[in-house]
């Protein structure tokens, strides 16, 4: 059952891509700590008492529906939204409270289901943005400190073109956001989010919208981030083939609760997952026969 299993529920069948060795625990410390995190609208509860943590250099995705309060997870880490109860700790430090334009400072960047990007600048100042909360110089020290100012942008630049070297987007590097295709501009959001050299970085739908080349290309850029460059990952994606393939661990939410949490054939094997994704008719199908 378990290979049909895997065929069906996830395509390409699981380590579809081959790009993600088995995960080692060893050495690993805290990095994010979410307890009994609960966030309503208007009476809808969007989390409810959600619990999980996720260890420095991870690539922990997050899965259920839509709806199950997946992105409203990532808005409670990044600030955006504040819990109604619960907290959450980066590194130790209590953030539950915290204001979004403080956490950068912190070491979290993310990007959105829904792009960001400004569509009348270039990639090139695009992702010059993702290093405002580096920068030392305001206008009037830039004005009094001319030199020090021209060189501390001189490194910024520096280190935005090696973000542009290892996205593969040196032929698009002065072209304007806007006029590009969706899977480019998803390329050119994520090379904000990293352009602020964060401890953690939240990615939210990478791979909505591309088609399979775009996918494997963004795949091997997540885990490359995450290998590479030594940055924590925790991922909202549909394509249910890359998760398994490419994550250390899952968590699955539905209706805003907590599911199983785990590794990634673990969770393919709970029977709420199962049910929850291809339904309990075609479950109960396959256990017949299996029987």
């Amino acid at each position: 059952m378990l290979a049909s299993l895997s065929s069906r529920f996830f395509g390409q069948g699981c380590r579809a891509f081959g790009l993600r060795a088995d995960f080692d625990w060893v050495g690993l410390t805290m990095l994010l700590e979410v307890e009994n995190v609960s966030l309503s609208f208007k009476g809808v509860r969007a989390l409810d008492e959600v619990t999980f943590s996720v260890e420095e250099a991870e690539l922990y995705s997050i899965i259920g529906p839509n709806g199950a309060g997946k992105t409203s997870m990532l808005n409670c880490i990044s600030g955006r939204y504040t819990p109604d109860q619960g907290s959450i700790r980066f590194a130790g430090t209590e953030i539950t409270g915290m204001k979004p334009n403080a956490r950068p400072d912190l070491g979290i960047g993310r990007t959105f289901q829904n792009l960001a990007l400004f569509d009348h600048m270039s990639v090139l100042d695009n992702i010059l943005v993702g290093r405002h909360h580096l920068l030392k110089n305001n206008f009037l020290t830039g004005m009094a400190y001319w030199f020090g100012a021209q060189k501390e942008e001189l490194e910024h630049r520096r280190y935005v073109e090696e973000i542009i070297d290892f996205l593969e987007i040196q032929p698009i590097r002065n072209a304007i956001a806007g006029t590009l295709s969706y899977g480019l501009r998803k390329r050119v959001e994520l090379a904000r989010a990293i352009a602020l050299k964060p401890k953690l970085v939240l990615l939210d739908e990478p791979m909505a919208g591309m088609n399979m080349e775009e996918k494997e290309d963004m795949a091997r850029y997540v885990v490359d981030l995450n290998e590479e460059m030594g940055m924590t990952v925790i991922m909202i994606e549909h394509d249910m083939g890359v998760v398994m393939d490419i994550s250390s661990r899952v968590m699955v939410l539905d209706f805003g609760a907590k599911v199983v949490d785990g590794l990634p054939d673990t969770v393919m094997e709970n029977e709420h997952v199962k049910r929850a994704y291809l339904g309990a008719e075609w479950l109960d199908d396959e256990e017949t026969l299996a029987s």
